[in-house]
């Protein structure tokens, strides 16, 4: 075993990683940008070595400078967590190079499922099922219409080096190949820097079923399924294992192919052999394909620990110094069901959007698993994936961990920044999903009902007014009453674009009246809290003019100072600020441009993602106020249109 090794990652995964090492015995050693510096998996490490700045490519990518922290710390090995540099074939080389060990892969083998074309391939040769389709080199846009017409539509267009749904396009018609093709091939080009795409069958009714692997560089074993189905744009939302309605010899079959997979590429660790299933008839062993493998540890391997009982960290440390697969395959089995739902900072009504902010508040329920990488007090940055947390439960039969899940997400409580609790709540309560009726296109097709927020109650407004006047947490001679008449107060509140004013009476030191919309609801002290509308308050935190009551998954608000003026109307719709901090790609207009509503005027790169900026009207641009290449805040101003007349 390992003395000491570096974790080249950062949030949840080197927090997780760090977790098992320390239960091991193993020193750790963590790596930090400069955004990182006071992050969570830093203070949890044995020593922590600063690498760069806040960007990616400035620190998590930069692979000779994380390989001298490992030497000049004597750390043995270096653990890659998942995303930045954990499928880089080159930096398994120099990390072997220098006399290190990679924790996961050979280079070999992860250069072998690298590309999704040659991957598949390979994996026909050693007898893994693969959708129809053509994933040859012949990139000529009419040989591969023809390829298209020859499998049938509908298609899927899908990028060789692709993820994360970039370079994908869906054809269902041949006229529309040309057309969706030249677009794939684009994107492809500036997400990935090569253009050649594969042409497959698009499955009608997709389901994404995924097998967990594990090597140890000759033989291979695998842990089940999961089933990864309920995804937005192709990026999984909620996981859960086993996968529902899989019948015994459809598992052992998939499992068995996910073996051959992985011992065909001699494959070491812990690795993912992914497949698209056909579930418009039920599951059978003749309706899957192999996808893609990804070569490393995934995001959701929380959902098979729990139905396993097995530490898969604690499994690659200990393959990678040496030791064999701690199981067989007649040793491994299913207990329960398992549920794994990803918190995110996004503001879900408007479009997912991925958000930044500190945060006042941050506590899990009693009963979940939640790993995370962020603490009460930390920020989202604007540089990395803005997940708050993995939300993980156990149970005994998919409806109770499914309980356990809604439970688990009503009982999060997250101040400073928006979520998407919300959804995640309204998914778990989705009859279809909560039946097992899952496939990809399921959040799609329901994504009206899915988002539709709960209307803001009378109830939780003055219990935010009341969380503001600091009532809810005052004892009973703090109060006091007026003998004369009651005491009085206001609170302004701000719920998006409406202005609440909660007008609070105090009759007595144990009863408070608040005047909300014409409404007046009375709180009632008792020896247990304060009640009204027949249930306890619920608990409220105030931070940085912003208050949150924690119930439907958490309400903010925000708190106005009076004596504020309100911005002028006129400007309405002239600025077109930047939603989030970020990188501004591109602008596309320039002053005394005729733009109409709708049109883009630039893209701002957050989070990862690429976001358009449009036009909210139609209009003339009267100045263009930031550049191409430039770094902005939240709010800035980048483009304004002329006054309308």
């Amino acid at each position: 075993m390992f003395d000491k090794i570096l974790i080249a990652n950062r949030g949840e995964i080197a927090c997780r990683v760090m977790e098992t090492a320390r239960d091991l015995g193993v020193k750790t050693v963590a790596v930090y940008s400069d955004a990182d510096a006071g992050a969570k998996h830093v203070a949890m490490a044995d020593e922590a070595v600063h690498i760069g700045g806040s960007t990616p490519a400035e620190s998590y990518l930069k692979g000779d400078v994380i390989i001298q922290a490992a030497l000049d710390t004597g750390a043995q090995g270096i653990h890659p967590g998942y995303g930045f540099l954990s499928e880089n074939p080159d930096f398994v080389d120099a990390v072997e190079a220098a006399g290190l060990t990679f924790i996961g892969p050979s280079a070999k083998a992860i250069r072998a499922m690298g590309l999704k074309d040659a991957a598949k391939v390979l994996m026909h040769e050693a007898g893994v099922p693969v959708v129809p389709g053509y994933h040859g080199e012949n990139q000529d846009a009419a040989f591969l219409q023809a390829q298209a017409d020859d499998i049938g539509y509908p298609v899927l267009i899908k990028a060789v080096a692709g993820g994360g749904g970039k370079g994908m396009r869906l054809v269902e018609a041949t006229g529309e190949f040309k057309d969706a093709l030249a677009s794939a091939q684009n994107e492809a080009t500036t997400a990935f820097g090569n253009p050649d795409v594969l042409i497959e069958k698009y499955i009608q009714k997709p389901r994404h079923i995924e097998v967990q692997v594990f090597g140890d560089g000759q033989t291979a074993v695998h842990l089940f399924e999961r089933d990864c189905s309920l995804q937005r744009r192709h990026q999984k939302v909620i996981e859960e294992a086993p996968a529902p309605d899989m019948p015994l010899d459809v598992r052992e079959a998939m499992g068995s192919a996910a073996v051959r997979a992985a011992e065909a590429i001699g494959y070491k660790g812990a690795g993912t052999v992914e497949f698209i299933v056909d579930g418009s008839d039920g599951l059978r062993v003749d309706g899957f394909w192999f996808m893609e493998m990804n070569t490393r540890l995934q995001v959701e391997h929380p959902v098979t620990e729990l139905i396993t009982g097995v530490d898969l960290v604690e499994w690659q440390l200990r393959v990678a110094s040496g030791e064999p697969i701690p199981v067989a395959q007649e040793d491994l089995s299913i207990n329960g069901w398992s549920f794994e739902s990803r918190l995110y900072a996004e503001d879900v009504p408007k479009g997912f959007l991925p958000a930044t902010g500190t945060l006042s508040h941050l506590t899990f329920p009693e009963g979940c698993r939640a790993d995370s990488g962020v603490r009460t007090g930390d920020t989202i940055s604007p540089f990395y994936d803005p997940m708050i947390a993995k939300v993980i439960v156990h149970g005994p039969s998919r409806s109770a961990a499914l309980s356990k899940m809604r439970q688990a997400l009503e009982g999060c409580e997250v101040a400073g920044t928006v979520t998407n609790l919300e959804f995640l709540g309204a998914l778990c309560a989705h009859e279809g999903f909560a039946k097992g009726e899952v496939d990809t296109d399921l959040i799609a097709r329901d994504i009206v009902e899915l988002t539709a927020s709960k209307e803001v109650s009378a109830e939780i407004i003055a219990q935010a007014a009341l969380a503001v006047a600091g009532v809810l947490d005052q004892p009973a001679d703090a109060l006091g009453f007026s003998l004369w008449r009651p005491l009085r107060r206001s609170v302004y509140l701000r719920k998006g674009e409406e202005e609440i004013t909660a007008k609070i009476k105090f009759p007595s030191s144990d009863e408070v009246v608040v005047e909300v919309h014409d409404t007046e609801i009375t709180a009632t002290r008792t020896p247990k809290g304060w009640r009204m509308g027949g249930k306890l308050a619920a608990k409220a935190v105030v931070a940085n003019a912003e208050v949150t009551v924690f119930e439907n998954y958490g309400v903010a608000f925000e708190v106005v100072d009076p004596l504020d003026q309100s911005a002028a109307g006129a400007a309405a719709g002239n600025i077109i600020e930047a939603p989030m901090p970020g990188l501004v790609k591109a602008v596309f207009v320039k002053a005394g441009e005729t733009v109409a509503e709708g049109d883009r005027l630039a893209i701002l790169e957050a989070m990862k993602m690429e976001h358009s900026l449009l036009a909210a009207r139609d209009g003339t641009v009267a100045e263009v106020l930031a550049e191409a290449g430039g770094q902005v805040e939240a709010g800035a101003a980048l483009i304004r249109l002329e006054d309308e007349e």
